[in-house]
């Protein structure tokens, strides 16, 4: 396994809308990046990734773009971008942006072209489809929409779209097309970003027949279609090889021998991924499945090709309040779940907030939520002559707007987010959660990422060290050991609300071991075998 920058690094994700506002018009902007820079070093951070910021009418939060070489008004301008690249560079860190192109927004001039007639130059440049029998051309569903085709009754045909009915799908068998997004990338990279995160990439290739799904609720078929890594090693010798560019690739409905496919460092596509076996398809904790998903992914990707770690991001649910316990012990619940995630095999994400341990929100109404992929669910079963009250109830947990709200700085109004009107309301937990207060306290789950990122840069074994998983059945306590070049570390997690009683294993018992982090106070050597609610040790093993 080769040694590359992006496997030693952590990246601090930024959803810049909810980050911090510059000019108190209620969305943060990339000026606010800028001015929170510092607060970004100081933790240890070593690479920021950028949620879009194209133009974009912003019907899903600037993932429908209509411009790919302009920047929206409301995050700044092309100045300010570029200002911001050269200010996280002079602190020695590196940014990668948001690469959208499965889709862009139906406001895109090229697709104000293709839908202007059916001989258009760029009608081709997106998916169009005669009615079948009078209707959609077949009963594909989409992400945010009961169907995956939309009628242009202008034309009399449908467009494809895997998201919104405003974001259609491109064409990528047309090579113009691929030529036209190469030259948009190497655009941003020529501007100084270090690599991309790749949105839905594996959904590129659509499925060569247009047939009817069997199960059309289980929307898989939208993705890892025949082409796409031939879409990806062509991309990877048009522009990617040119630069030193990190790229993770967000890849849904894939097991770690499909994965392995687009990260083989011998195959030239991409450098690592998501998967999403964990945020997309365990709604909550489940301590068995998780252990086999971290095995699998670890021996199916092993010697060959690398992961990723996260619990949440823009699109899921704050990981303290979905796979911890966020009211008792939301803070031993918070270092837990950190301490997993940094000493996991792969690169370690964390989402804005996740650093002081910000959590889930509870809205009282539809209304009070963005979230168009939750709005149009909600739309969609109530329609059906459900209660609206329990559509409602059901949506909740894995709203997106539970971690798309406003970053916390602070007890003042509004979170010391915005001088403004928030585009989003702010959790109201936001006096007891905050930066300024979790800076103010040693002990602080901020301080713990901070000790964490820095045992990261200092010892090896956590980024190349072998893994095993040392109790792969029992359903509280997660220990495993990772190994590398003689050192191993020993991780013992008790993720429940119980205590629990942990034996060394039998091999290690015989071996010192020196206590390297830990969530709670240490413990005499009596009581070292007893595991507090949410506690998490990391050992060395010291070699006899």
């Amino acid at each position: 396994m080769k040694k590359k920058w992006w496997k030693e690094a952590v990246v601090y994700q930024i959803y810049w809308r909810s980050f911090y506002d510059s000019d108190g018009d209620g969305y943060g902007d990339l000026r606010g990046v800028i001015k929170k820079l510092d607060y970004i070093k100081s933790l240890g951070i070593d690479v920021i990734w950028l949620n879009p910021f194209y133009e974009s009418p912003d019907r899903d939060n600037g993932y429908d773009i209509s411009d790919y070489y302009r920047v929206m008004e409301k995050a700044g301008d092309m100045a300010i971008f570029q200002e911001l690249v050269q200010e996280i560079h002079n602190r020695g860190m590196k940014v990668i942006m948001d690469l959208v192109v499965n889709h862009t927004s139906d406001q895109h001039p090229w697709f104000l072209e293709s839908c202007s007639s059916k001989d258009n130059p760029k009608r081709d440049w997106y998916i169009w489809e005669d009615p079948k029998e009078g209707k959609e051309p077949n009963n594909w569903r989409s992400y945010f929409a009961p169907s995956c085709w939309e009628l242009d009754s202008a034309t009399g045909q449908y467009y494809y779209h895997s998201f919104a009915v405003e974001q259609p799908d491109l064409n990528w068998e047309n090579p113009e097309l691929r030529n036209g997004i190469y030259k948009m990338m190497r655009f941003w990279l020529d501007k100084g970003i270090d690599g991309f995160r790749m949105d839905v990439i594996n959904l590129l290739a659509k499925r060569e027949d247009f047939s009817d799904a069997e199960n059309p609720y289980d929307i898989s078929y939208l993705a890892n279609n025949p082409g796409i890594h031939d879409y990806l090693q062509e991309m990877n010798r048009e522009v990617l090889q040119h630069y030193d560019a990190m790229t993770v690739g967000e890849i849904p409905f894939v097991t770690p021998t499909e994965g392995l496919l687009y990260v083989d460092e011998d195959r030239n596509e991409l450098n690592t991924l998501f998967h999403f076996q964990v945020a997309d398809e365990m709604p909550t904790w489940d301590m068995i499945r998780f252990k086999r998903i971290q095995s699998s992914w670890y021996d199916g990707l092993k010697g060959k090709g690398w992961n990723s770690q996260f619990l949440n991001n823009h699109d899921h649910t704050r990981q303290v309040t979905r796979y911890g316990n966020d009211e008792e012990y939301r803070e031993q619940s918070a270092k837990l779940l950190a301490t997993m995630i940094h000493t996991l095999p792969g690169t370690p994400y964390i989402f804005q907030g996740e650093e002081i341990g910000m959590t889930g929100v509870r809205f009282d109404s539809i209304e009070d939520y963005n979230d168009i992929a939750m709005r149009n669910k909600y739309h969609e079963e109530v329609a059906k002559g459900r209660d609206p009250q329990e559509v409602f109830e059901s949506l909740l947990l894995l709203s997106r707007d539970n971690s798309r709200t406003p970053m916390h700085w602070n007890d003042a109004p509004q979170a010391g987010f915005t001088n403004g009107e928030p585009w989003i309301k702010v959790n109201p937990n936001y006096k007891d959660i905050n930066v300024e207060a979790a800076l103010k306290d040693q002990d602080s789950v901020y301080y713990y990422y901070k000790k964490l990122i820095s045992l990261r840069k200092e010892n090896e074994v956590m980024v190349y060290g072998d893994y095993q998983d040392l109790l792969p059945d029992d359903e509280n306590l997660f220990v495993y050991t990772r190994s590398y070049k003689g050192v191993t570390w020993l991780i013992v997690l008790n993720h429940s609300d119980e205590q629990q009683t942990f034996v060394f294993p039998e091999e290690l018992q015989q071996r010192g071991k020196q206590l390297i982090i830990s969530n709670y106070q240490p413990k005499t050597q009596s009581g070292e075998n007893l595991l507090d609610p949410h506690e998490a040790r990391v050992y060395q093993i010291i070699e006899s």
